[in-house]
């Protein structure tokens, strides 16, 4: 793709995304709408997907932002529902959606309905998140929509490369596709656990903002391309590297943490704004290469095999949910028995995105022997329906179920009392090692700057006391944290303008300028920490 068409598809997915962002619309669906509108405009490059281009370059970041905002802890206390949806369904909608497709697509070889089944097997949770979190959805399960997201892909890829091999001609076995198989996520976790602690470590020694980045932007793609070289996963050693790097943020120089955190932002912006309206973009592409079928049967085929990738989802995720605590005593003592909307909701999150879209162009144009891959363009159309339709479908209709749905309320006051004791205790934890460090002559401070310090921690302190009341009480006011937060910015604002009015009027150089509204920036920062 020339430099032209890759500007217009960024500028034009980020103008799209930031007007949703703005009216308070689900990005994700309003770029697909966009990119199946403008894919019929005059003038519109061509923007086929490149799955040379996707699964290397944009999988492995998007992929990393995803694990590096991800808890560990969160995905250990939910490790058997993830796996369940990651590996288990997966698999189960490879084998069902292709014996569908086999039985009601007439010449259908069963190698490629199940090559069809392995590539739309995969929900891309990256907007069944966007979605979850907007509408408010419990913890838990935006949790499990996310850790299905982070090894689902591997699943569906591995178990693609084992039906292509049988549909192009290579032969199968349960055997080497079972060796296959274990070889790609062993190998992929090997990998990651080999390189997480050595890109810790340098992480950690960096100390220049621009090396740091530099490092960060290289950590997914290096090690996507190591597991690869080794005929591994790359997706799950960049999902173990992403985990680790995530859990262990914290060690890091906090200035370079803001910095790496502001330039992941934006790149998961482009990238995920770009990806949604490619998806869109692909129906012209789709129907240029869509061969001589009926109209009756392409609308047939497609509402089929759309609905049984709906069914399928459903057909898993209620045995997943109360199989496990039916069969296991301990399981049902330690969890209890899941709400019915638990496994409503899973199910009905399953959108489909550009990982399947991806896949399918991948797809040969020829077997081994001579003669073309088969029904290779109707299983891209058949790909396509499925993702365009989860996405408009479930993706538009996700928020009202969520709202309609009896899901336990989120409780601000109990989240804000656990953050306030948490915070009673880091405060006093500083006063006693404030107290130490002043016992030293060399820390001597004058007697309002010492009180300084104590009110900063003291207020740090009674800020998150003061919310906690507010969300008791609901006709309270504005809090004197807020108060104070408001007017600290206000005088950082007047701050600002007099050092530009100054630089306008030739008394400071602009070197000066940065110097001194970077400064203030940090001051702002501090003032206004928890706002976002």
């Amino acid at each position: 793709m020339s430099t032209s068409p890759l500007l217009i598809l960024v500028a034009g997915s980020a103008a799209v995304a930031g007007l949703a962002r703005r009216a308070g619309l689900s990005a994700p669906l309003l770029l697909v709408a966009a990119g199946l509108a403008a894919g019929y405009l005059p003038g519109i490059p061509n923007y086929a997907l490149d799955p040379e281009l996707v699964l290397p370059l944009v999988l492995p970041p998007l992929l990393y932002t995803s694990a590096l905002d991800s808890s560990y802890r969160g995905l250990r206390a939910n490790l058997r529902s993830v796996a369940l949806l990651s590996v288990g369904y997966v698999l189960f909608s490879t084998v069902a959606v292709g014996l569908i497709a086999h039985a009601v697509i007439p010449g259908l070889p069963i190698a490629a309905a199940f090559v069809l089944g392995a590539v739309v097997a995969p929900p891309d949770a990256v907007a069944a998140t966007a979605i979850a979190r907007r509408v408010g959805l419990p913890s838990k399960l935006v949790t499990i929509l996310q850790g299905e997201s982070l090894a689902n892909d591997a699943t569906a890829i591995t178990a693609y490369r084992v039906a292509l091999a049988a549909a192009v001609g290579e032969g199968f076995s349960w055997g080497s596709a079972l060796g296959e198989f274990a070889l790609a996520a062993l190998g992929g976790v090997a990998v990651g656990l080999a390189l997480m602690v050595p890109m810790q470590w340098a992480r950690r020694r960096i100390r220049d903002p621009l090396l740091l980045n530099t490092y960060s932007l290289l950590v997914p793609f290096a090690a996507y391309a190591a597991a690869e070289a080794f005929e591994a996963s790359g997706v799950i050693a960049v999902v173990v590297v992403g985990l680790y790097l995530g859990h262990h943020a914290h060690m890091v120089d906090f200035a370079l943490r803001l910095q790496e955190d502001a330039v992941w932002r934006m790149v998961a912006f482009v990238l995920e704004s770009a990806v949604f309206a490619l998806i869109g973009l692909q129906l012209p592409v789709v129907l240029r290469a869509l061969g001589d079928y009926s109209t009756a049967g392409l609308v047939g085929w497609s509402a089929l095999v759309l609905g049984a990738v709906i069914v399928v989802r459903f057909a898993w995720c209620w045995p997943a949910t109360y199989l496990p605590p039916l069969l296991s005593a301990r399981i049902r003592a330690r969890e209890g028995w899941p709400p019915w909307t638990r496994p409503l909701v899973v199910a009905w999150a399953g959108m489909r995105g550009v990982v399947s879209l991806a896949v399918a162009f991948s797809l040969p144009h020829a077997v081994h022997g001579g003669g073309g891959f088969p029904d290779r363009d109707l299983i891209l159309l058949l790909t396509f329906v499925v993702v365009i339709g989860t996405l408009l479908i479930q993706g538009l209709t996700l928020p009202a179920l969520v709202r309609v749905l009896p899901l336990p309320p989120a409780d601000p006051q109990r989240e804000v009392l656990v953050e306030a004791q948490a915070q009673h205790q880091a405060s006093a934890a500083a006063l006693v090692r404030l107290d130490e460090l002043l016992t030293d002559p060399r820390n001597q401070l004058p007697e309002p700057l010492e009180q300084r310090l104590r009110r900063v921690l003291d207020r740090r302190q009674n800020a998150v006391w003061e919310r906690l009341g507010a969300a008791v009480d609901e006709s309270a006011g504005e809090s004197a944290d807020a108060v104070y937060r408001r007017l600290g910015k206000e005088t950082i604002a007047a701050e600002r303008d007099v050092f530009v009015l100054l630089r306008n009027a030739d008394r400071i150089d602009d070197d000066l300028l940065r110097a001194l509204v970077r400064r203030l920036d940090f001051e702002e920062a501090l003032v206004d920490y928890d706002e976002e």
